[in-house]
């Protein structure tokens, strides 16, 4: 009698569609942090709009990055993204105990990055884009001296205020929600690298701090290499 070994169902490899300089990179490395296999779709923005492409639609009706589909799931938005990976593939790891104080603060981190810091640094960019950007001349000077006044009032003070928070939370412990790198730290990569195109961190040096630790560490580099150019990156 033959024996006929037993049929293994192997789950299929990740994809991630990956949109150049934007927030796919910091779902590259956390696959890497992982050790998870996964393989990049890579998309180029737009060279005129720097908007993703028409293409991203066929995979969401958005069209945004990232996306990842594992299997018959796909998953957007970084946040959920990040939930769903740890949740599949984390083993307990990246990601501290339930019910601990460490937790309140992963979780706070976690929706903080899109919910709050982001807004004010996507307001940064556009009202840069207005200063720069082909405006009549005859409109120009208006456009500019409400640039001014909501950024004086709001923009800026707010920026201030978070990036201070921020700093100083960062003062507390060696990542955001605690001593061991986690999931939170991943999602506030991005906003904090981005920021420092808009922003001076040398009256935050922990934030600083913060973005060279995430830049040094392997799998950071390993993610930067599979990703292609990054212009948020060392």
């Amino acid at each position: 009698m033959t024996l006929r070994a037993p049929l293994v169902m192997l789950r299929a490899v990740i994809t991630v569609h990956h949109l150049e300089n934007s927030r796919s990179q910091r779902i590259l490395w956390l696959l890497e942090e992982l050790g998870v296999p996964y393989e990049i779709k890579r998309y180029d923005r737009d060279a005129k709009t720097s908007l993703a492409p028409r293409a991203l639609r066929a995979i969401h009706p958005l069209g945004k990055s990232p996306l990842v589909e594992d299997g018959d799931h796909l998953v957007a938005e970084s946040g959920a993204i990040i939930t769903y990976l740890l949740d599949t593939y984390g083993k307990g790891e990246l990601r501290p105990e339930a019910g601990s104080k460490a937790r309140d603060r992963y979780e706070f981190w976690l929706h903080y990055a899109e919910g709050s810091l982001m807004p004010l640094l996507l307001l940064k960019l556009i009202f840069g884009r207005i200063r720069t950007g082909p405006i009549p001349f005859f409109i120009k000077p208006v456009a500019n001296m409400i640039v001014d006044k909501v950024e004086g009032a709001f923009t800026s003070p707010q920026l201030d205020l978070h990036l201070g928070y921020i700093n100083d939370e960062l003062g507390r412990s060696a990542w955001f929600a605690g001593d061991t790198l986690s999931g939170a730290d991943v999602q506030m990569s991005f906003p904090l690298e981005a920021g420092r195109l808009r922003v001076d961190y040398a009256k935050y040096p922990n934030i600083q701090a913060f973005v060279e630790k995430v830049h040094a560490r392997p799998a950071y580099q390993r993610a930067l290499e599979k990703g292609g150019p990054y212009a948020y990156g060392p």
